[in-house]
Parts: C-alpha cells; sequence; structure tokens
C-alpha cells in the first residue's frame, strides 16, 4: 500500500503521482535527517548528509517535472537512485523514523523509475 498521499488536486497531470511522491519522499528525508541531527550519535553524520541532500533532489526534480521540463525525465533518473541511497543509508539505523524514511524513499524511487520508463515510450 502506498504511503503517497495526494496533497493537492493542481499538479502538472503529466506528473501528478511522481510529484507527490518526490514532495512527501522531500519532507521524509527533512524530518528524519532532523531527528538523526537531534541525536548525539555520531555515527549518524552520512544518514544525516544523505537525507538532506536526497530531500534537495526531490524537490528538485518535482520542481522540474512541474515545469514540465524537458530535462525532468534526466533528474527523476537521478532522484530515484539518490533515493534508493538514503533508503539503504537509513536501513542500516534501528531508529523508527529511519526505517520509516526508508520505505518512502524506495517508494518515491520507484515511482520515479516507472515515470521515467512511461516517458521513454
Amino acid at each position: 500500500m502506498s504511503s503517497i498521499t495526494n496533497t493537492s488536486s493542481f499538479h502538472n497531470p503529466k506528473y501528478a503521482e511522481c510529484i507527490e511522491a518526490c514532495n512527501h519522499c522531500s519532507n521524509s528525508c527533512e524530518y528524519c535527517g532532523t531527528l538523526c541531527l537531534r541525536d548525539a550519535n555520531y555515527t549518524l553524520v552520512e544518514c544525516v548528509e544523505l537525507c538532506f541532500y536526497c530531500a534537495d533532489v526531490c524537490r528538485f526534480a518535482s520542481k522540474h517535472m512541474s515545469r514540465d521540463s524537458n530535462r525532468a525525465k534526466e533528474f527523476c533518473d537521478y532522484c530515484a537512485k539518490v533515493c534508493e541511497d538514503c533508503a539503504e543509508e537509513c536501513d542500516e539505523h534501528d531508529m523508527d523514523h529511519c526505517k520509516q524514511c526508508a520505505n518512502v524513499c524506495r517508494e518515491c524511487s520507484k515511482i520515479c523509475k516507472e515515470m521515467v520508463a512511461k516517458q521513454r515510450k
């Protein structure tokens, strides 16, 4: 079952599901990174960095899909890869917020890959 919920009815319809997934993933990564920052455990530095980077990449991809950029497919392809990396890193930690973030990242990656595959046809 998808954790992505429709937060807006006004998106570029060509990319609506992927925009929602990227926005949701960005927010999840921002939250996870913030919670990891508040943990005094310095082994989470890479997790924090990757979460914040993933959030930025997701927002960037979302913006370009909203603009119907001719580079949206490339950005989403890269976004899928970054989301996978972030999911792998978050899965290495036992905190619930990291596990949840990993799931959202995987889902975003999947949706981005599906969008890219549809646009190539």
